[in-house]
């Protein structure tokens, strides 16, 4: 199937009627108020904390504040015009081991914040685990512990409890890609493993846990929400698609980081052939009977995180292999069986996380979800990029290359559109800069400036245009933002 290559666009393009345009965060990253009002401790606590694992020594202490600061920066989605509002809740937060006692007041501020969003027209879009998994937990072994995908389920019943009349959208795990094989395969993020066995098994606890806690919440909601999941698919490209080898290791590669996500998700099972690619690093034993009927629970919408396409060829073992582009220099890999593949830099132009800026990519991965599952609803949860942002003398926030990125994968994601996909939403990353996990506060994605002394929230330019988007629907042509 021929893609676009023309990623000029000089026409408006308007999206369908009730296409959501909203804005993403998650709580460690912005919420701050770490030990405040009985919350208890998270992997990324301890991780942060840490010397050596996250740039400058930072932290997510206090982050963007938002937990003191949440009626403004609701009242800020009022004024950029947003539809929804996609946010994680705290774990340790809501209870502070993971198991047994909730905590009141975490659970009470979760509940002021999808009333401020309905208040204010806003649709409220829930993740339950955006990585900081209670530090009690982990001590018991974490994701690579069955018990913890138990326990999910018994978080999500009682958060589903408070909050399952108003929620309009109920998002299990974000990207349980990066939890598994940044987590416990690379050592990069939280909780700092670098073993592929540990990896593999955090893979399908992570899955069986979307499923336990799909159940639970289908138990005690009592409105009529949307489930979903999200997942951060990587788009893989042979170096040389005439190469077989190239072929075979972009196929590897797919199989590792989608195929053991997807496959179970949507079709009830494993890929018997990834299991078998990767059975020199784990046996899969944990891998129980019936795991894959709880695992598979119908989506109402799955959710799609893209950044930056792959490309790979097999690597013939000479030299210095290279790494996926941006990937941190860890013990382990984030690809584990994956030896004899290469990821290779594709050139320009970069974000400042160095990745390539190719839209195309997006367009190609939502046409294949939407070809192998044409009735499966899609919403990209995640998009967008970091730059080196400056505030100008005047006090503005002047970021038009970020601009141009939104408005290249918009356009990308209105193709995707028209040759059929079901697409219903977009929610730009990130609302606020903020706390990059082991890139501390070096990295903005926000379509908001935060200064990170004062605290003080400035809509950069990209946060107006997009403004616009929102209220209108339509996506302007570049003539027809210069007229």
């Amino acid at each position: 199937m021929a893609l676009s290559t023309d990623d000029d666009q000089d026409s408006d393009l308007t999206f369908p009627p009730g296409f959501l345009f909203g804005s993403a965060t998650a709580a460690y990253q912005i919420e701050g108020a770490a030990a405040e009002d009985g919350r208890g401790p998270s992997i990324w606590d301890t991780f942060s904390h840490t010397p050596g694992n996250v740039w400058n020594g930072d932290t997510g202490d206090i982050a963007c504040d938002h937990y003191h600061r949440v009626e403004e920066d609701l009242d800020l989605m009022v004024t950029l015009g947003l539809h929804a509002y996609r946010f994680s809740i705290s774990w340790p937060r809501v209870q502070p081991t993971g198991r047994g006692a909730v905590n009141p007041a975490g659970l009470a501020f979760y509940s002021r914040l999808v009333d401020g969003l309905l208040a204010r027209g806003i649709t409220p879009i829930a993740t339950l685990y955006h990585w900081d998994l209670p530090q009690a937990l982990e001590d018991e072994g974490g994701w690579t512990n069955r018990a913890t995908a138990e326990a999910f389920a018994d978080y999500a019943r009682l958060v589903g409890r408070e909050l399952g009349d108003r929620v309009a959208v109920w998002t299990t795990l974000n990207e349980p890609w990066c939890t598994a094989y940044l987590g416990y395969g690379s050592g990069g993020h939280a909780p700092g493993i670098a073993d592929a066995d540990s990896a593999f098994r955090a893979v399908h606890h992570l899955n069986l846990a979307h499923g336990l806690a799909i159940t639970a919440l289908r138990e005690v909601v009592t409105n009529n929400p949307q489930y979903s999941i999200t997942l951060n698919l990587h788009l893989i490209r042979p170096d040389n698609p005439s190469s077989a080898a190239d072929v075979a290791a972009a196929r590897l590669a797919d199989g590792v980081a989608n195929r053991l996500f997807l496959d179970p998700l949507l079709n009830g099972h494993y890929p018997e052939w990834v299991l078998e690619a990767t059975g020199h690093l784990t046996d899969w034993s944990f891998v129980t009977a019936g795991d894959a009927s709880l695992i598979r629970q119908p989506l109402d919408v799955l959710g799609v995180n893209y950044y930056t396409p792959q490309r790979v060829r097999e690597w013939d073992g000479v030299g210095t292999k290279q790494s996926a582009d941006g990937a941190p220099r860890t013990p382990g890999t984030a690809w584990p069986g994956l030896d004899h593949v290469e990821f290779l830099d594709q050139g320009g132009p970069h974000t400042a996380m160095g990745w390539t800026v190719d839209p195309s990519g997006l367009e190609e991965l939502l046409l294949a979800i939407g070809n192998e599952w044409p009735a499966q609803p899609l919403m990209i949860t995640e998009n967008g990029a970091a730059y080196n942002d400056v505030m100008s003398a005047d006090g503005s926030v002047h970021d038009p290359a970020r601009i141009d990125y939104l408005r290249r994968h918009l356009a990308a994601a209105h193709r995707a559109i028209e040759r059929g996909v079901n697409l219903t939403g977009y929610q730009v990353w990130s609302l606020l800069d903020n706390f990059e996990w082991s890139f501390g506060y070096s990295k903005r994605f926000g379509i908001v400036h935060v200064n990170y002394d004062t605290l003080v929230r400035t809509p950069k330019d990209s946060a107006l245009w997009y403004s616009r988007l929102a209220r209108s629907g339509v996506l302007r042509g570049e003539s027809s933002e210069i007229r």
